[in-house]
């Protein structure tokens, strides 16, 4: 690869990182074009070979925080997969240790969701999508712990009460939420056992 070429991609990276930290801390709509190139330490015409608009920019931020997102919270779930827990039990502690995580401001998705407002949006769009393999993922490891049957039952009500444990673990700024949903969630799948037999 050129050093032009890598320049050019470094520069695209560093916009991409600068806006995913700025983005999620402050809001889509809080942050402008000027902060993120200024930040980034770009031209501004730099910005635009790679975004030719802020919508672009938001939807390559979002791909780059599943990615990111992704990595971290199956790394947090392979550690206590390791300390001895099941599928179901490590997503609730991940779930967890992301509400610990140094400035956690919920999920992107959902503020992203909210700021737009607009089904349509290409990131809105993303967004929705990000959630359904988030739910599957959630989905798998309900089956891991109770079954394939059992996981099809409860999954959504489940996916639910964790969407409810990120949103009121920003508002009430507690980890707790994520124990809640644990307890509920299992005592769901120990319900549904029950009404099986």
């Amino acid at each position: 690869m050129s050093k032009t070429r890598t320049r050019k991609s470094d520069a695209r990276q560093r916009l991409i990182e600068t806006a995913e930290q700025l983005l999620y801390a402050e809001g889509i709509q809080a942050v402008g074009i000027d902060r993120i190139i200024a930040e980034a330490g770009v031209a501004k015409m730099t910005l635009y070979n790679h975004f030719p608009s802020k919508d672009d920019l938001v939807l390559a931020v979002l791909e780059f925080r599943e990615a990111k997102f992704d990595a971290m919270f199956e790394k947090w779930m392979e550690r206590h997969r390791k300390a001895g827990m099941d599928g179901l039990e490590a997503f609730f502690a991940a779930l967890k240790d992301w509400f610990k995580s140094p400035g956690f401001r919920g999920c992107m998705f959902i503020n992203s969701n909210v700021e737009l407002a607009d089904a349509e949006h290409a990131a809105s769009k993303f967004s929705a999508q990000h959630k359904e393999r988030f739910y599957e993922m959630l989905k798998q490891n309900i089956a891991e712990y109770a079954g394939t049957t059992k996981a099809d039952m409860v999954a959504p009500a489940i996916a639910l009460m964790v969407e409810g444990a990120i949103v009121t673990a920003v508002m009430q700024q507690s980890i707790e939420p994520a124990d809640v949903a644990r307890d509920a969630a299992l005592m769901l799948v120990s319900k549904s056992s029950r009404k099986r037999k």
